[in-house]
């Protein structure tokens, strides 16, 4: 799955257009390497999103196409807040 897709499927970002743009503004890292827009997350990889003063990091745990909003929580785990 695409990181700006899985990031507006979990929630962490609300939209997928603000996901791309923080992409594209090297706001996020998927194990540690800068990530595209098209990058691919697999389960078990480590994201870090950075916002305007802080970050998140976060672990993930599922790859689910289509979620429901109650469902978003189980596709990661927060590492560090």
């Amino acid at each position: 799955m695409r990181i700006d897709k899985f990031l507006k499927n979990s929630r962490l970002i609300k939209r997928r257009t603000i996901a791309k743009e923080a992409c594209d503004q090297e706001r996020i890292t998927i194990n540690g390497k800068v990530a595209k827009p098209g990058t691919e997350v697999n389960v078990g990889d480590v994201i870090n999103i950075k916002f305007g003063t802080g970050e998140i990091t976060a672990r993930v745990l599922k790859l689910i196409e289509s979620t429901k909003k109650e469902d978003a929580p189980l596709m990661y785990e927060i590492i560090e807040n």
